[in-house]
């Protein structure tokens, strides 16, 4: 495989959609790896008591927009899901995948690290349940209240987060329970950006998170991980609404506020997964 540096920073053609694309080589080579950095999923006293469970809430369109009129074929990033959800799961609690349409869960396989066979393990895992989703409105009619089996609700990250959930009736119904009903609820990178779906509420007024910074996707085009710039920023609007981001830059940082906990990347995967693991284990008593 060519280096980083010999690769090409051409965005590559997504052959399924008319002008839409793929990360460049040479932006997989910087920003993605073969193994991660899984580890220390290890609790000496899991959850066994069968009731609660997470409430993970997935990106299910995969063709984001950009400036230019090209698009960029996304979903949800898959170390940004699936390591969080390791650690939840070894910590001893249990998932219901949703999306809003109901449709299955879009993943940028294109960041699945191809050598970790653990990650990959536990993907094959619930792949059945990210292929067949529940339908978020049903969870929201059904599966909500005061006496729910949810102790949390986790929305992975990826630019798939910036469609559809930020203007998500449905989605806002559930962050309105989880503040309402003093649930966790955990994100990282543009994952955050589903927050918008509570605009004007004053829900999360001077609540401190991570989130990938907008200065940072202004560069993506640069090295061709995306073929344009986006059309909107999401960090702005999450200050707009009453957020404090900590952080202005990526570094594998995790921020808990009150029940909000976030991370600001993929490099954040493994930490905001035992943050979420060991705070869900203290709820859970």
């Amino acid at each position: 495989m060519a280096s980083s540096e010999q690769a090409s920073k051409k965005p590559q053609p997504d052959p399924a959609e008319d002008n839409a694309f793929f990360p460049s080589a040479y932006s997989l080579g910087e920003f993605t790896a073969p193994k991660s950095d899984l580890d220390g999923a290890n609790y000496d006293n899991p959850y066994g008591g069968g009731r609660w469970k997470i409430l993970v809430i997935g990106a299910d369109e995969r063709y984001l927009l950009t400036d230019n009129g090209t698009m960029f074929s996304t979903g949800n990033h898959p170390v940004e899901t699936l390591l969080p959800m390791y650690h939840m799961d070894k910590a001893g609690f249990g998932f219901d995948i949703a999306t809003v349409s109901g449709n299955p869960v879009k993943f940028e396989h294109w960041a699945m690290p191809s050598e970790d066979e653990e990650v990959k393990g536990f993907f094959r895992r619930y792949a059945d349940q990210f292929k067949q989703p529940l339908k978020l409105s049903d969870v929201v009619a059904d599966a909500l209240g005061p006496d729910s089996d949810y102790i949390g609700v986790f929305i992975p990250g990826g630019h798939g987060a910036l469609i559809g959930l930020p203007e998500s009736e449905d989605v806002k119904a559930v962050l309105e329970w989880a503040a309402g009903n003093d649930k966790h609820v955990i994100s990282l990178c543009h994952g955050p950006a589903a927050f918008l779906a509570a605009k004007g509420s004053g829900l999360y007024d001077g609540y401190k998170i991570c989130a990938f910074p907008d200065s940072l996707d202004a560069q993506t085009p640069d090295m061709g991980y995306m073929p344009g710039h986006l059309t909107w920023k999401f960090g702005e609007q999450l200050k707009g609404m009453g957020f404090e981001i900590v952080n202005d830059d990526i570094s594998g940082q995790v921020h808990q506020d009150r029940k909000l906990l976030t991370g600001d990347s993929p490099l954040a995967g493994n930490a905001l997964g035992k943050l979420a693991a060991e705070a869900l284990l203290k709820e859970a008593g």
